[in-house]
């Protein structure tokens, strides 16, 4: 049966995250301790996840000005909380992934929400500046609800506001581990790879567009 509600992830989903946009203006004057240019801004953006205070930040225990002040003794950079914020919003593309008009085809039929780990920097950026927002009347960010997932407590808080049973909900991620940790809780889950095998996994449950 075709599910009553759906959730997407949004980074490398419907966001492309251009990571080069938003470090290399950092990589010319980072400490050659820090990475310098012998990292890729890959590879940065993966150390800042396994960074102790990620988390901190990802789950709303860190203000934005306490994450530029830790960032900046961290990185041994010295950009002002403007430029910096300017940064590390830059890595959300304006083009995204999915077209805006799937979304509005969607909310005709289904109730939508978003389930996203991220920071207050940039859920506050997709409120102002990405319109496919406003085809989702559940909008659940770790950084709001302070938890992330893999977490039960994420899921479970998105399926609240969705008004919705994990057993009419379908899930859409890029990352496998949440797309399983979703089933896990009986949630259909779709481990997103592009939108052409998106479409033929909706194909798959009964979701003509």
């Amino acid at each position: 049966m075709p599910p009553k509600a759906i959730l997407f992830d949004i980074g490398r989903v419907i966001v492309r995250l251009d990571l080069k946009r938003a470090f290399a203006p950092f990589v010319p004057v980072l400490p050659a301790s820090n990475g310098g240019a012998s990292k890729s801004p890959e590879q940065i953006w993966t150390a800042l996840q396994s960074d102790p205070r990620w988390w901190d930040w990802q789950e709303g225990r860190m203000t934005p000005p306490e994450w530029h002040e830790y960032m900046t003794r961290h990185l041994g950079i010295a950009p002002s909380f403007e430029e910096f914020r300017a940064a590390w919003n830059s890595v959300l593309d304006p083009e995204t992934i999915l077209p805006e008009s799937l979304f509005a085809q969607l909310a005709s039929r289904f109730r939508l929400g978003l389930l996203s780990n991220t920071d207050p920097l940039h859920s506050a950026y997709l409120e102002e500046h990405f319109s496919f927002v406003r085809h989702f009347p559940v909008r659940v960010y770790s950084n709001e609800v302070g938890s992330s997932k893999p977490s039960p407590a994420i899921y479970r808080a998105a399926l609240a506001a969705l008004g919705a049973s994990p057993a009419e909900t379908l899930y859409i991620d890029d990352i496998a581990e949440f797309a399983q940790a979703a089933r896990g809780l009986g949630l259909d889950a779709i481990h997103f790879e592009n939108p052409q095998q998106l479409i033929r996994e909706f194909s798959q449950r009964g979701l003509a567009l």
